[in-house]
């Protein structure tokens, strides 16, 4: 015993595509991305001193404050006209709620005075919480 199909006269091709996967997989990659592109917000080339390091997770409102092998101040990846401009912008920083941490990438070769005047800076301005990135030491 067969079982017939009959077509009806409404049944036609569906010519349309179907987006939601390809709209699912474009929002999971889209999360991703701006999960991650936080993470590497620094460009400036630092040679980082090593040091035992406690690893933190890094938040996107942490402050990254760089400082080259000839005293630069960098201000995430935009070069730092001078201590006032560092200044004016740690007292923004400091004003915001809740409070960022303010991160120092100070270049190995650097003077120590110059790094000082960024953590001077900082404490002067408010800042609660001020760390230093650093290289793993080599094993």
């Amino acid at each position: 015993m067969a079982i017939r199909y009959r077509p009806q006269p409404d049944d036609g091709l569906i010519s349309e595509i179907n987006t939601t996967p390809l709209v699912d997989v474009m929002l999971v990659l889209l999360i991703i991305f701006l999960i991650t592109i936080p993470v590497v917000n620094s460009s400036v080339v630092v040679s980082l001193p090593s040091a035992e390091v406690q690893v933190r997770q890094t938040r996107p409102e942490n402050v990254i404050v760089s400082v080259d092998a000839q005293g630069a101040i960098y201000w995430f990846d935009a070069r730092l006209a001078g201590p006032d401009q560092l200044a004016q912008r740690l007292a923004l920083a400091a004003a915001t709620r809740p409070q960022p941490e303010v991160h120092i990438r100070g270049d190995a070769r650097a003077d120590y005075d110059s790094i000082g005047r960024v953590v001077f800076a900082a404490q002067q301005m408010g800042i609660e919480r001020i760390g230093f990135i650093t290289e793993p030491p080599a094993r």
